[in-house]
């Protein structure tokens, strides 16, 4: 392969011209001639034993070369890539400029990696929440181990209420008729978690174990079963058995059960601990957002489409591999969502763009500031990714390339360090944001 010209065009496109040598050339049409003689019918000869130059002159001189092209090109595209020392970022739009004796002459347009340009990734302001924890917060938390600790106990000296768990036979009728799906029996019923139609659980509080009963209720005018909805119905109730979960005392005894800690002060101060550092990474994360955000805004840089769509491609095809980890697949999915393939790659193309442009971002700010990562912190983190994911570390490297790795960390470090330029202040979280982490709620 000889690399005539290389010349970059507008909208982030670059030129390659090439010419490949008439030697590889010929020989890849007589690759193709061996490979397709037997499947060519030439008058006066078996089939498979007509010479080449007979097959050329009766079907045209270029027979063969869509094949033999087809065949050379990849290796002496990469080639002419290589070296032009350009990064494309889609396949190629191919043009022959020439067959002749001298070899092939190939034009190659493709787009590539944008120049990039960044202003002002020193001194971006951001706002940062300031952390705090209180006592609710770690009463919260407590009660949440105290509830997934707690004993199940049977009730036969009162009656049922709000917060027990009620057993109970149940058949519903409509005007006198047992309808579908309107009976079970032995089912247990959380009193107060609204599962069941408006003002069924009610009418179940304040009835004994043994207790024999009506329940009227009104079913709901958007029911799912349109043949019942906005009737009036009657269940016939039978309560079986009342359980109610008992919460362990909160004392030092709880703490050692559930903890390292010999005492509830400790326990309760560890508590105070996790929450803060839960909080902390949370109010970093949202830092990083911020700056990530005013680099997306103000990178100047003419990114070529195709970024986008091959972005929006590995971002749908991940989602496939996680629902398929679940047992599940992407055609099921969007079956069962109306979605089409492209309505989703529409979707997800916000999310695509953003992505492309951080990476672009950062990867330009890691080239300003010479920002390099060294193979010891690449063992490091193939090592910190063996231990997260219980594997050995060959394995690790068998599916992630180190240059992967490498690109990472440099990326990483330069978020790292438009942090550390960053001008931080720090706000007091707003109301809301003092209530329960809804993330550890049942």
């Amino acid at each position: 392969m000889e690399l005539i010209k290389t010349e970059k065009l507008e909208h982030s496109r670059h030129e390659l011209q090439f010419k490949i040598a008439h030697d590889e050339f010929e020989a890849a049409c007589s690759r193709a001639y061996n490979q397709n003689k037997g499947s060519i019918n030439v008058p006066g000869f078996r089939r498979g034993k007509a010479p080449r130059a007979i097959i050329e002159k009766m079907y045209g001189k270029g027979v063969f070369y869509d094949d033999a092209l087809n065949d050379i090109m990849p290796a002496n595209y990469d080639a002419a890539v290589k070296e032009s020392g350009i990064s494309p970022v889609a396949q190629p739009e191919i043009d022959i400029v020439s067959i002749e004796d001298d070899g092939v002459t190939v034009k190659a347009v493709v787009y590539v990696t944008p120049e990039v340009k960044i202003e002002g990734y020193r001194g971006i302001e951001a706002k940062k929440t300031k952390v705090s924890v209180t006592d609710d917060e770690v009463d919260h938390e407590i009660d949440h181990v105290r509830e997934h600790n707690a004993r199940e106990i049977e009730i036969t000296d009162r009656p049922a209420e709000n917060g027990d768990t009620a057993n109970i036979d149940y058949e519903g009728f409509c005007d006198g008729v047992a309808f579908d799906g309107g009976k079970d029996t032995g089912h247990d019923l959380k009193l107060g978690s609204g599962s069941f139609i408006p003002g069924f659980e009610e009418q179940v509080a304040g009835h004994s174990v043994g207790d024999e009963f009506d329940v009227n209720v009104t079913f709901p005018t958007e029911y799912h079963a349109e043949d019942l909805a906005g009737k009036e119905a009657v269940f016939k109730c039978k309560l079986n058995a009342i359980k109610h979960d008992e919460l362990p005392e909160l004392d030092d005894e709880f703490a050692k059960d559930v903890s390292d800690f010999d005492t509830l002060a400790e326990y309760r101060e560890d508590m105070k601990k996790k929450i803060a550092e839960r909080k902390e990474k949370s109010a970093d994360a949202e830092v990083e957002e911020q700056l990530i955000d005013y680099l997306v805004e103000h990178i100047d840089a003419d990114i070529p489409d195709p970024m986008y769509d091959t972005e929006a491609e590995n971002i749908v095809r991940d989602y496939d591999m996680r629902l398929r980890s679940q047992g599940l697949d992407l055609s099921t999915y969007l079956k069962y969502t109306g979605q089409t393939l492209d309505s989703m790659r529409e979707q997800v193309r916000p999310s695509a763009i953003r992505q492309v442009k951080t990476r672009l971002v950062l990867a330009e700010i890691a080239k300003l500031e010479n920002i390099e990562v060294t193979p010891e912190q690449v063992e490091a983190e193939f090592a910190r990714m063996a231990e997260s994911y219980q594997m050995e570390v060959d394995k690790i490297k068998e599916v992630v390339a180190a240059a992967d790795i490498e690109s990472d960390l440099r990326l990483k470090a330069a978020v790292d360090l438009v942090k550390s330029a960053a001008v931080i202040t720090e706000h007091e979280p707003e109301a809301h944001e003092h209530d329960h982490d809804h993330a550890h709620e049942d």
